[in-house]
């Protein structure tokens, strides 16, 4: 598997912003693209996906709070910081509510800035692939506080997109979905990504047991049943975590 450097995306509508901390993050060994207004970013990101994005916070005709609102539904896995003149209050904690990482204020303490980009992209990544919209945004607000990565997939074609972007430490794998099946979808993972650890997801236990043996013995790391013991399921996927850097 190829080696990809971590994505970096700077959204700011002062071009000399954007041009300085693209040079700093590229000699640090960051792809970086830049966009000097919300509607401009969201193209790129429908485009490609991005480790981390860092937003200004207001620029006009969007600003950098409603893009990120916008940013986390086609990106779950993009890690947001806002950058403003007026942290701090009402807004650090709205940004900070709404899933942004950090909010950091300007002029930009570069040495800061690169410390917590490093942090973002050293956080394991994982990928919840479940039709269940309500329960990948609660897993994906319980997860974050874990500072994991956390890309969401809703179909077995969208999780097969997803799979396809990026090499994903931790799986969890829902075995009932749109378009396919769970099983299906873990021999796609075993091929394109023979290091990543599966945990099952599923709320059908007698109806699949003879599936949940079938993908337990084929090297899923263990199963969860729905509805989840939260602190089982995070032990499990902390337990992969640590399988995954050995």
């Amino acid at each position: 598997m190829s080696t990809r450097h971590p994505s970096v995306l700077v959204v700011d509508d002062e071009i000399d912003i954007c041009n300085n901390l693209s040079d700093i993050l590229t000699a640090f060994g960051y792809d970086v693209e830049t966009a000097t207004n919300g509607f401009a970013a969201l193209d790129l990101v429908q485009r490609r996906p991005f480790d981390v994005a860092l937003l200004d916070l207001k620029m006009p005709g969007m600003d950098g709070l409603t893009l990120y609102r916008k940013l986390k539904k086609l990106r779950a896995g993009t890690v947001a910081m806002l950058v403003t003149a007026y942290a701090g209050g009402d807004t650090t904690r709205e940004a900070i509510d709404a899933g942004a990482w950090q909010v950091l204020p300007k002029p930009v303490d570069v040495g800061r800035l690169l410390g917590e980009v490093e942090r973002v992209v050293g956080q394991p990544t994982l990928l919840v692939v479940d039709d269940d919209a309500d329960l990948c945004e609660n897993l994906w607000q319980i997860l974050r506080q874990k500072d994991f990565r956390v890309c969401l997939a809703h179909s077995h074609d969208e999780a097969t997109r997803k799979l396809q972007e990026n090499p994903y430490r931790i799986i969890l794998l829902d075995l009932k979905l749109p378009g396919g099946n769970g099983v299906g979808l873990m021999e796609t993972i075993r091929e394109s990504n023979p290091e990543a650890k599966i945990v099952v997801i599923t709320g059908h236990r007698s109806e699949l047991e003879e599936t949940i043996d079938r993908v337990l013995s084929e090297g899923a790391e263990g199963v969860c049943y729905k509805p989840f013991d939260v602190n089982r399921l995070l032990e499990m996927i902390q337990h992969a975590a640590e399988q995954n850097r050995t």
